[in-house]
């Protein structure tokens, strides 16, 4: 109940129709056979929209490695052999690399972009100046 799957709920209240059964003098095969397809249409037919509806509500912003893909930075080291570091724009200084598709050298001061997050280095790509002077001015 505790992990909100509700699988373990709906195998309790076939368990439960068992023992219901059972009081009504249903044999011992039969309350078998009604708790099990009880327990398997709860799981099937009852879980999936009660499920759905419980995480309809979650927060949808990203967290984590999501919220740095996109993120802008400045290059603090320069690239030697595809690889320096770079602060990023909440203050976070990481190892990086320079995504396969660039070939342009960077040094201290380019801006350049998260594109994907390996590990714990992150792949970026350069950001042309005139990129950077449009998402300032919307």
């Amino acid at each position: 109940m505790a992990t909100l799957e509700f699988t373990f709920l709906m195998i309790a209240l076939g368990s439960l129709g068992g023992l219901v059964s059972g009081l009504l003098g249903v044999p011992w095969w039969g309350q078998v056979v009604i708790a099990a397809i009880l327990a398997l249409l709860l799981l099937l037919a009852v879980r999936p929209p009660l499920l759905r509806r419980l995480k309809r509500g979650g927060d949808p912003s990203k967290t984590l490695v999501e919220a740095l893909v996109g993120m802008e930075g400045t290059v603090v080291r320069d690239f030697v052999d595809g690889q320096g570091q770079v602060k990023l724009s909440v203050g976070e200084t990481w190892t990086a690399r320079i995504e396969s598709a660039h070939t342009s050298q960077l040094e201290v001061g380019d801006r350049v972009r998260v594109t994907s997050i390996e590990g714990a280095t992150a792949m970026v790509a350069p950001v042309k100046a005139t990129e950077s002077k449009k998402e300032g001015i919307q």
